[in-house]
């Protein structure tokens, strides 16, 4: 079983530094009727370029509000050359003010399945097996907290220079689609000692269908996501803990 510190560090990529796959779900039919006649149409070539993926990003950016998704988190050692840890569930995300809160519900594998509400720079980890929360303070380490938020949930494409080194990689094909590849790579050298790249897979809609974070040693965690649903209807108590009296709460 994975720790709740490294649970959350796969959380605070995944979730704060994710950037919300496309689908037809609830989003505005207008916006994204234009932005897929506008992918499809030979004269845009919105992928063929850096420039062109960061404003199809920007232009997404402010009609995303809400998103609810099915995710698969896949954590690969370099030195086992093998996946060693594998977790599903559903994301939630909502623009809260000037900020943004967001939730996992991680069901898979059952026996350390795990509540996660990200807000407020402070990550709480939620284990029922054994009625503990622990509390990871991101005003701490704001820089890196909020260099991701920046990546995430419609944050826009140009805003990622502010803290990272933004490369266009060319195209690949996922799930039958054609994306965009990108590569960041933190401007910070403090992040860089947590985090030395991160590839994104942009499609039409302009937000991103896949995530990969790299640590030292090629190590890496990869995000992946389904079922995409954009400006859902999502309660409060969503982003909320749904704790006991007796849970045992352990800041870090």
């Amino acid at each position: 079983m994975k720790s709740a510190g490294s649970v959350c560090g796969l959380v605070l990529f995944s979730l704060v530094a994710f950037i919300v796959p496309g689908s037809a779900g609830a989003a505005p039919r207008a916006f994204l009727s234009a932005a897929k006649a506008e992918a499809s149409s030979p004269a845009s070539q919105w992928n063929k370029n850096l420039e062109g993926v960061l404003n199809l990003m920007d232009t997404a950016s402010p009609k995303i509000r809400t998103v609810e998704a099915n995710f698969e988190w896949d954590v690969y050692t370099k030195v086992l050359d093998e996946i060693t840890d594998t977790q599903k569930g559903t994301i939630y995300f909502r623009r809260s003010g000037n900020g943004a809160e967001m939730a996992a519900d991680v069901t898979e594998p059952k026996e350390s399945a795990k509540y996660v509400v990200v807000s407020d720079e402070k990550a709480q980890v939620y284990e029922p097996g054994i009625n503990r929360v622990d509390v990871y303070d991101g005003s701490k380490n704001k820089e890196m907290f909020e260099s991701f938020l920046l990546l995430g949930f419609g944050g826009g494409g140009h805003s990622m220079n502010k803290s990272f080194k933004v490369s266009y990689l060319g195209t690949d094909t996922l799930n039958g689609k054609q994306l965009a590849k990108l590569e960041l790579v933190p401007l910070s050298e403090k992040i860089r000692n947590n985090f030395s790249r991160i590839l994104l897979w942009i499609n039409s809609d302009g937000i991103s269908e896949q995530q990969q974070l790299f640590f030292s040693g090629e190590d890496y965690r990869l995000s992946k996501y389904s079922k995409i649903r954009l400006n859902p209807k999502i309660s409060d108590a969503v982003f909320k803990l749904k704790t006991s009296g007796k849970t045992e709460v352990v800041t870090h």
